[in-house]
């Protein structure tokens, strides 16, 4: 299997992950992401996390008020060198957060880098969305 079949099978992963996150299970995400303490996310919530601790617990957030929500990957190109890998698409679909249903259409990258055999996300970045950050403001004004 070619290097970019098999960051597109780890991409595949990601995905089914990131949708059990958006039903309110962020566990799955442990089993695709690397550990390292240099990796980082920036979600469409806004801000950046650093180092699995912080990516962990920025996923586990949003699970704890997702429900019902998927998302895919459209447009996906992908981009092989060496042991570093990244993708780029635009993320589909929708989820309710909060008990408020919202879209999801937003530009994504995605990196990833070949440990022990297999490849590991490194890096997430999405555009932000404003339906979500309006969500969130919402709720820290209660």
């Amino acid at each position: 299997m070619s290097a970019t079949d098999e960051v597109r099978e780890a991409s595949t992963r990601f995905y089914g992950a990131l949708n059990s996150m958006l039903d309110g299970d962020a566990a799955p995400l442990a089993d695709i992401w690397s550990h390292d303490a240099a990796v980082t996310t920036m979600h469409p919530i806004g801000g950046r996390q650093t180092g699995w601790d912080e990516v962990r617990g920025s996923f586990g957030q949003v699970a704890q008020l997702a429900s019902g929500g998927h998302a895919g990957l459209r447009d996906q190109t992908i981009q092989v060198a060496g042991d570093v890998a990244w993708e780029v698409g635009v993320e589909e679909g929708q989820a309710t957060v909060a008990g408020e249903r919202v879209a999801i259409e937003q530009r994504v990258t995605n990196i990833y880098r070949r440990e022990a055999g297999g490849w590991k996300i490194v890096h997430h970045h999405t555009d932000v969305s404003p339906a979500m950050l309006s969500i969130l403001s919402r709720l820290q004004a209660a």
